[in-house]
C-alpha cells in the first residue's frame, strides 16, 4: 500500500506542475485572473500530494488545508512561511472566482505563481526523499 500511495505523491505533484504551467500560459496571455486561480490549484495539489503520502486525504479544500498546517507546517517539517503563502492563494482565488467586482493585478499574479513555484520545490524535496528512504 505505501508504494501505490507513493505513486499517487507523484500523480499529484505531476498535476501541481501542469497547473504551474497553465498559470504561467494564463499570466502570458493577460488572463490574470486564471493564472491566480490554477496557482493555487498547484500549491492545492502540492498539499495533497504531501498529505496522502500520510494516508490522508479529503474532499474539502479546507481539510486538505487543515490536514497539511497541522501534519506539516506545525511539526516544522515544511517551514512556516509557507503557511502564509497557502493563505494568500486561497485569499486571491477566492477573490478571482467568486468576487464579480475584484480587479487581479499582474502584479498580484506573478508573486502568486513565484510562490507556487517555490511551494512546489519544497513539496517535490518532500516526495523525492519519501521516495529515495523506500
Amino acid at each position: 500500500m505505501e508504494g501505490s500511495l507513493n505513486d499517487l505523491a507523484k500523480v499529484r505533484l505531476l498535476r501541481a506542475k501542469e497547473m504551474i504551467e497553465s498559470a504561467n500560459n494564463n499570466l502570458a496571455s493577460g488572463d490574470v485572473k486564471t493564472s491566480l486561480n490554477r496557482s493555487y490549484y498547484a500549491i492545492f495539489h502540492g498539499m495533497r500530494a504531501v498529505n496522502i503520502i500520510e494516508g490522508f486525504d479529503s474532499s474539502k479544500h479546507s481539510g486538505v488545508i487543515a490536514h497539511f498546517n497541522q501534519y506539516s507546517i506545525k511539526t516544522g517539517k515544511i517551514d512556516e512561511k509557507y503557511s502564509r503563502i497557502i493563505k494568500n492563494a486561497v485569499y486571491f482565488r477566492e477573490k478571482s472566482d467568486y468576487d464579480d467586482f475584484y480587479v487581479a493585478s499582474m502584479d498580484d499574479a506573478k508573486k502568486q505563481l513565484e510562490d507556487a513555484k517555490e511551494f512546489l520545490n519544497v513539496v517535490e524535496t518532500i516526495i523525492t526523499s519519501v521516495n529515495e528512504e523506500k
